[in-house]
């Protein structure tokens, strides 16, 4: 498949740390006959516009598994990236780091792609990497879904009673309304993330002051044993085109 914007050094980072306490090696655990990681994998590769694949990974084991479906593992990520308080800054700093202290490279936009979110269709992340371009006053792009429960009708807890969340809305008992009253909202999820290096490098952060959006379907995230259940649903209903690129092209396991 023959790739674009290559000049704008646009690269897959695929994050996979080798401890997870919920559930054991997870993100090379099966799905559908392949490590789950493979999935993300398959998608950057299917992308037009992305020219490097590259896993940040602690662990040999998932090293060596990533770089057989076709992922480039150029170091192991060191212990202190790879705890369970270990955040996405850190894991993104160090990598681009690496990359131009032993390659002299420095990519423009990191489409960050996390392996619990395994279903995911080539064309949107195209698709998002697109919009980014096209807009430059943004500092990064995230993907979300919206959600159907508000917020506003919520409650927290004050010792032994419920509480609104949001004590300065005026309209008596709020939190009764219909949905229709309030604002759409979103949850950020794991489909997509396009971080600039320019705005990590001139803010400290990976998202800067303009978040854009990009409202991409539920795929589903697995972070709990029962989640794989959903996850393997929708592969087993869904038409993925990753899915029939990994058949087609590796042994089920």
């Amino acid at each position: 498949m023959s790739k674009s914007n290559n000049n704008k050094k646009i690269i897959a980072l695929i994050p996979a740390r080798g401890g997870s306490k919920g559930i054991p090696k997870k993100n090379i655990i099966d799905l559908g006959g392949f490590p789950l990681i493979a999935y993300s994998i398959i998608t950057a590769k299917m992308s037009k516009h992305i020219s490097r694949i590259i896993v940040s990974t602690d662990s040999p084991e998932i090293a060596e598994i990533a770089k057989r479906y076709g992922a480039e593992v150029p170091f192991l990520r060191p212990a202190e990236f790879a705890t369970d308080t270990a955040n996405d800054l850190g894991v993104v700093k160090h990598a681009v780091n690496w990359l131009k202290e032993n390659e002299n490279f420095e990519p423009e936009y990191l489409v960050f792609l996390r392996p619990v979110t395994p279903l995911r269709e080539p064309e949107l992340i195209d698709k998002a990497v697109e919009i980014l371009l096209s807009r430059q006053e943004a500092t990064c792009l995230r993907s979300g879904h919206e959600i159907r429960e508000s917020p506003y009708k919520l409650f927290g807890k004050e010792g032994d009673f419920f509480v609104g969340l949001f004590p300065g809305d005026s309209r008596p008992e709020y939190y009764n309304l219909p949905r229709q009253s309030f604002p759409s909202v979103y949850q950020p999820d794991g489909y997509v993330d396009i971080w600039k290096t320019k705005t990590i490098a001139e803010t400290g952060m990976l998202h800067g002051p303009k978040i854009l959006a990009f409202i991409a379907p539920d795929a589903g995230e697995l972070d709990k044993i029962k989640d794989l259940d959903f996850i393997k649903f929708n592969l087993e209903k869904g038409n993925y085109k990753i899915y029939e690129y990994l058949k087609n092209k590796f042994k089920l396991n």
